[in-house]
């Protein structure tokens, strides 16, 4: 099949490879333009744009999908499909209608729940016990087209949103792969989604991870799950800016104000939540690597009675 790829960040590179490996023809790859990056702010390609590079196939940036020049140059490839994983764009109508076969998204959530741009997040600071891969044809609302095909697994209260992230990454692939080849053949289901059960999950915030400590222990803990590696959970404290790597349910109940620390030692720093205690087991301190409660008590004191917040 001729398919358009359009995608950026690093979850979409796995989908781009599985379509190649397919035999599929790779007309085109549409990612977005190459933005500065670190502290020298030089010009950086997207991961999409990298694997593009590395199988020789054409690259298109335009600053917005509506540019007529981009448009013209869509309709001149002519493809079957266009695949698209996590482009960072709004599609219009003039995209959609292009392909033959339409336009295919890859969501990472069990759809119409967690519409949006970060699914994998949201379902863990929520504490969700499933979630999924749903591919889906694309219409003009967030989200909201009809599904194809769901791929549903369930989460145990330790995993992150980083280790989910790579999870998705393989299992879109695979789904994907699946939802081609069904479109291809003719056998594609068309179901049409239910908005009265749908949720969103908006783009993560960088003070999205500043821990109150009134919360239970058990909303701390996925809080922390949720925002690995970015934008990470932080607490205040007499200490500086802590930022808090990973956690467990700690043991026992206390009467202590919310955020005091009840406990320090080898297995980590234990605090008072609003409902039950917050193990620390990892954390980073200013201008410290990110490292284990244990060994960063081995040259340094941290004061029960001392309160986080």
């Amino acid at each position: 099949m001729r398919i358009v790829f359009m995608g950026t960040p690093e979850i979409a590179v796995p989908s781009l490879e599985r379509l190649i490996s397919d035999g599929h023809d790779l007309c085109a790859v549409v990612t977005q333009p190459d933005r500065p990056k670190g502290r020298g702010k030089k010009l950086a390609f997207s991961p999409v744009k990298e694997a593009a590079m590395r199988h020789e196939l054409e690259i298109l940036q335009p600053e917005k999908a509506s540019q007529l020049d981009f448009l013209d140059r869509l309709r001149e490839l002519n493809p079957d499909l266009i695949v698209v994983i996590a482009f960072g764009q709004i599609l219009r109508k003039e995209v959609l209608d292009l392909p033959k076969y339409g336009c295919v998204n890859v969501h990472v959530s069990l759809l119409p729940k967690y519409r949006g741009a970060a699914p994998i997040n949201w379902a863990i600071i929520n504490g969700e016990e499933k979630t999924g891969v749903t591919t889906m044809f694309m219409d003009e609302g967030l989200d909201t087209g009809d599904i194809i095909k769901t791929r549903e697994f369930r989460l145990d209260d330790e995993i992150n949103a980083g280790q989910l992230h790579d999870i998705m990454m393989e299992e879109g692939a695979d789904v994907l792969s699946w939802t081609v080849k069904a479109i291809e053949d003719g056998t594609a289901e068309r179901i049409r989604q239910n908005d009265d059960e749908s949720t969103y999950a908006p783009m993560m915030d960088r003070n999205l991870g500043h821990i109150d400590f009134k919360k239970s222990a058990v909303s701390i803990h996925n809080l922390v799950r949720g925002t690995v590696p970015w934008p990470g959970a932080w607490c205040e404290s007499p200490y500086g800016k802590i930022k808090i790597w990973k956690t467990r349910i700690g043991q026992g109940q206390t009467d202590r104000e919310p955020g005091t620390i009840v406990s320090v030692g080898k297995q980590g720093i234990e605090v008072a939540c609003g409902m039950g205690m917050l193990l620390i087991e990892e954390i980073q301190m200013p201008n410290k690597k990110r490292m284990h409660v244990s060994e960063y008590i081995k040259g340094n004191t941290i004061e029960i009675g001392k309160v986080l917040t």
